[in-house]
């Protein structure tokens, strides 16, 4: 590939290699950096021998460079898969030297490729990684770098109240260090902001102050841009002879400095401008000198393309083959050392096997024991859990015997009250005046008996033992119940019949009834379901 340089190229490039040295790295680059802008196979070859001669040297931090400026050339000239290998090996370098802004410059880098492999969510997370790492180092032209790219990012989502944040952060940092380049680019990233908006006047603003650093900065490529940008908004504002003006400018310019690439775009623009001015010649004319540059460019393009192709093969193919007679040697090396470790081992081996077999001896003897003992342990737990559970369902029985005995005792002496009360009643109805006063006095007694507040609170307390937390569940269906509906459903709760009910209460079956279906209101039961069936599910 050399051979298709021009003589004078081949000299200094040679001049370059034969020249290498530890202190004159940082130069080498950037001479390289300025002739991948024009020869990128070249600067490409010249990068990968700079890469071997400092990985040979051990310098770590050049290593890591030349694999940056790789991963740049390459991302330039689209291949971004090979250029992101790059960047990542870089990137590792950079870690493992602990160099935070050289770490911060190729996350960058990264962030602006996977922005344009439409990756915005990865794009966005390495800005903001670099970013970070460039606040704690206080590195103010590397946060600016990373607030336009950021800005940048906001601008192409339009969402343009945040790229007009961060430009202006970007801005703010640039002015404070005097960093006349970077403050021109935000600039010109304003302008073009504005002029998407249609803001052609602030645009212009911009675009000019943009202008005035770029040649402060000598900088004549950006100047081409920018007065070719100024010559667009100036169109596009229906000035069409000023718009004019810039863009011969521009051409001029674009002429004086070679640049095919600016020259097709001025005269696109002029054009266009004359186009406008119904100047369909002159139009005709610079549109057809726009094609023949593009036609140049493209051509250049696919000749240099055609060559940084063949040479990132070849330097894909020697790094293989590198990495192929590496790994020979490794695994060589791996085989001796292996041979040598096996033998030991199989010493070691025996003599661990002899030893672990006696402590396995003693360790099962122990673990016998312990198991035993384990087993012994879970055997009594188990009886004691046994013998717990026998005592509660003892004490369980005894309390529903003991509620069960309570009930019918309460049933037996109300059925005597009644009987005693129904006898009394039709003594009176004989009406026999010497007794009838007596008879009443007795009656009134008896229906005063029936619902003794000292039985129910025996019976209730008897009946929470058995059925615990019944009557909280129950207050969380209603808040309405009285405590004539609390024995009611506890009645029922224990399975009694109607009769035997209605006689514990002292009321007929007849309010039983009644009292049954008020109950049934309170408790919100539809019609259909069973009243017991309900009460014996709480």
């Amino acid at each position: 590939m050399i051979k298709s340089i021009k003589p004078v190229l081949v000299i200094c490039i040679c001049i370059i290699l034969f020249k290498i040295n530890v202190t004159a790295q940082d130069q080498q680059l950037l001479s390289v950096r300025s002739l991948s802008q024009k020869h990128p196979d070249s600067a490409l070859i010249i990068l990968k021998k700079l890469h071997v001669q400092a990985v040979n040297k051990n310098d770590n931090i050049s290593e890591g460079l030349c694999l940056q400026q790789m991963g740049q050339i390459c991302y330039n000239q689209g291949h971004y898969a090979q250029a992101l290998d790059f960047y990542l090996h870089a990137d590792k370098i950079f870690s493992a030297t602990k160099n935070k802004d050289l770490s911060a410059a190729n996350m960058g880098q990264m962030g602006v490729l996977y922005y344009y492999n439409k990756q915005l969510d990865k794009s966005r997370m390495l800005y903001n990684k670099a970013l970070s790492i460039y606040r704690q180092s206080g590195n103010l032209k590397g946060q600016a770098e990373i607030f336009g790219n950021i800005g940048h990012l906001y601008e192409k989502s339009q969402r343009y109240d945040s790229a007009f944040y961060y430009q202006h952060l970007a801005l703010k940092n640039y002015t404070q260090i005097n960093y006349k380049q970077g403050a021109a680019k935000i600039y010109e990233n304003l302008g073009s902001i504005y002029e998407d908006l249609a803001k052609y006047d602030s645009a212009y603003t911009s675009f000019k102050h943009s202008l005035q650093l770029y040649q402060e900065d000598h900088n004549e490529i950006g100047s081409i841009e920018v007065i070719n940008n100024l010559g667009d908004i100036l169109r596009k504002s229906g000035k069409y002879k000023e718009s004019l003006v810039q863009s011969h400018r521009a051409l001029a310019i674009a002429g004086q400095t070679g640049n095919i690439y600016q020259l097709a775009a001025c005269t696109k623009d002029i054009g266009k401008a004359y186009e406008l001015m119904n100047r369909m010649d002159s139009a005709y004319y610079y549109a057809e000198l726009s094609r023949k540059y593009s036609l140049e460019v493209y051509s250049k393009e696919g000749v240099n393309q055609t060559a940084f192709l063949q040479v990132l093969y070849d330097i894909n193919k020697k790094s293989d083959e590198i990495n192929r007679l590496n790994n020979i040697r490794k695994i060589n090396r791996i085989i001796a050392v292996a041979v040598v470790v096996v033998a030991v081992l199989l010493i070691v081996l025996g003599m661990v096997i002899f030893s672990r077999q006696r402590l396995k001896i003693k360790d099962q003897h122990a673990l016998a024991k312990q198991k035993e003992a384990q087993h012994e342990l879970t055997r009594l737990e188990l009886k004691n859990q046994q013998l717990e559970e026998d005592s509660l369902k003892q004490q369980l029985e005894i309390k529903s015997r003991e509620l069960s005995t309570h009930t019918l005792n309460l049933i037996q002496n109300n059925q005597l009250l009644e009987h005693l009360r129904s006898t009394l009643q039709a003594m009176v109805k004989e009406d026999k005046r010497d007794q009838k006063k007596q008879m009443q006095h007795i009656i009134l007694q008896i229906n005063e008996s029936f619902n003794h507040e000292q039985h129910w609170k025996e019976f209730t307390t008897a009946f929470e033992q058995v059925h615990q937390r019944f009557f909280d569940n129950l207050k969380n269906h209603s808040i309405e119940l009285t405590s004539t509906d609390m024995r009611l459903i506890a009645l029922l709760k224990i399975n009694l019949d109607s009769a035997d009910i209605a006689t514990l209460l002292g009321i007929s079956t007849d309010s039983l009834r009644v009292s049954r279906y008020r109950l049934r209101k309170k408790l919100n039961i539809p019609q259909g379901d069973n009243l017991t069936a309900f009460i014996q599910t709480l």
